[in-house]
Parts: C-alpha cells; sequence; structure tokens
C-alpha cells in the first residue's frame, strides 16, 4: 500500500511538521492535523463520479487536488500515511447505526485500530459530524474528550460500539466485529454508499470541516458555524452560495456544485 504513496506531499497538505516517532502522541497530532486540513464531503457522489479507493485516486483527490472525501476515502489515505511512518493499522468495517437498527445497517463504514506502546487505538478521520478528533482507546468504556465531544468503546457481545456524546446528543455511531477485512470488502460498501438509491450519501448534501474557531457542518441547505461551543444556524441560497461556503471553509473550489442535483431537495433534483 505503502510503494506509490507521496508522504511528502501528504505531510505537506495536513501541514505536519511533528515527529514520526509510533506513539501515542504522534499518532494523537497526525490525525487532528489530517482532519483539521482535510474536509469531509460526499459532492463526488452527488456529482454522479465514482470514488475511488485505489491509493493513486485517493491521493490525486484529497492530496492534490486539495479536496476531502467520505469514509472509505479518508481511512484508505490515513492508513498509507501511517504505515510509510512506521505504524501497523488494521482496516475494519462497520455498521452505522445512528439511524438504524443493527441488524438493518449494512457494513458501510470504514476506520482504523492502531496498535502504539500505549495500547491498541481506533481512529476513524471519516465520520463526519461525529468522528473522534482523537484516538479512542480500545478499552470498554474508556473515554476521550475534546472540545466538548466524548468518544468511547463499548463492547457489547462480539461486538464493538463507537459511542459519541456531542452537545447534548448521546449517540452509538457505529458497530464493528473488529473483523480481519480485504480490499474487496472496502470496494463493495463503497458501492453501496455512493450508487445505492438508499443511500444517504446519494440523497443529501454532507460536508463537514474543522475551522480556526470551531468548525462548520452542512446537511443539505442546513448550514451550522460552531463558535467554540456556540452554533450559528443558517441556510444556503442557491447552489452559487454553497459554491463560495466551499471556498471559504473547506479549501477548494468545485464549480461543477453549480448544477448540483440533491434528491432531497426538491428544487435542485
Amino acid at each position: 500500500m505503502t510503494a506509490a504513496f507521496d508522504l511528502d506531499a501528504y505531510l505537506e497538505r495536513i501541514q505536519w511538521g511533528g515527529s514520526a516517532r509510533q506513539d501515542l502522541a504522534t499518532l494523537t497530532g497526525l490525525l487532528h492535523s489530517h482532519i483539521r486540513r482535510i474536509p469531509f464531503e460526499n459532492l463526488d457522489v452527488l456529482l454522479g463520479k465514482p470514488v475511488r479507493l485505489d491509493l493513486e485516486g485517493v491521493q490525486q483527490k484529497l492530496v492534490r487536488a486539495s479536496r476531502g472525501g467520505y469514509c472509505f476515502e479518508h481511512a484508505t489515505l490515513f492508513a498509507a500515511a501511517l504505515e510509510a511512518l512506521g505504524f501497523e493499522p488494521a482496516r475494519h468495517t462497520a455498521r452505522v447505526v445512528v439511524l438504524v437498527p443493527r441488524a438493518e445497517a449494512p457494513r458501510t463504514h470504514m476506520f482504523l485500530a492502531v496498535p502504539v506502546p500505549e495500547g491498541t487505538f481506533v481512529v476513524d478521520p471519516g465520520f463526519g459530524a461525529l468522528a473522534p478528533r482523537v484516538p479512542v482507546p480500545l478499552v470498554d468504556g474508556e473515554a476521550v474528550q475534546i472540545a466538548g465531544e466524548t468518544h468511547r468503546m463499548i463492547r457489547d457481545g462480539h461486538h464493538w460500539v463507537l459511542h459519541a456524546e456531542v452537545g447534548a446528543r448521546s449517540i452509538d455511531a457505529w458497530a464493528s466485529a473488529m473483523e480481519e477485512e480485504y480490499p474487496v470488502d472496502f470496494e463493495m460498501g463503497n458501492h453501496f454508499t455512493s450508487t445505492h438509491p438508499a443511500s444517504p450519501f446519494v440523497n443529501r448534501i454532507l460536508l463537514r470541516a474543522l475551522t480556526d474557531s470551531g468548525r462548520v457542518a452542512v446537511m443539505n441547505r442546513d448550514v451550522t458555524f460552531w463558535h467554540r461551543e456556540t452554533p450559528e444556524h443558517t441556510q444556503l441560497a442557491d447552489r452559487t452560495a454553497l459554491r463560495a461556503l466551499l471556498v471559504e471553509h473547506f479549501g477548494f473550489d468545485l464549480p461543477q456544485v453549480e448544477r448540483l442535483r440533491v434528491p432531497s431537495i426538491p428544487e435542485w433534483a
């Protein structure tokens, strides 16, 4: 996975100048820099473009073109960077259970488990608004907190569940058996996520980026700016306003969004 990986370009993209030690402090710093510089977004799905998971395709989009992506892209890129730095991440799938029971949730999420001298930690840079900004220890019930957000892994039978507390929300985010996975498993999940009519990514605009003062999240036309822990809500007037928002807060311009079709926004469909 690392043979065609341009580590220098990646580190420049995330503006990382710290150590390259295989320890928790380095893992934490890399994760924060990755999430801060590479946003979460699903615009290619809505534009009808294929979402590539090969390493060259992911680097071209998220590194060279300064775009963002969703879980499969983020985790693929971050895993390659960790391997290039001497870490040994394991790649896993999960069932997203935020809105549906576990038995009805397909395995459409990708995350990593990374062993370091301090223990094994879950790293999940591509979970959008609920993504933990710091590694989460793979220890039943042990919480980590940052910027008003709390995450912990909870053991539930044969599964591990990522539990998130963000503001007033307390949520079981995803569940995973932590099985060994293969590239074809991620390709299957990515295909469902980017093409199935029932996939949220096919029907809605879903964006999230960290900013100097907090974060910004977009769901369809609804935009929430978080200044520290204070939310400010607004709405996108049109596609032109969406394009301007991308330039100002997400770090890239995408002219194609001015003709974006979004099934759950009737006037944009």
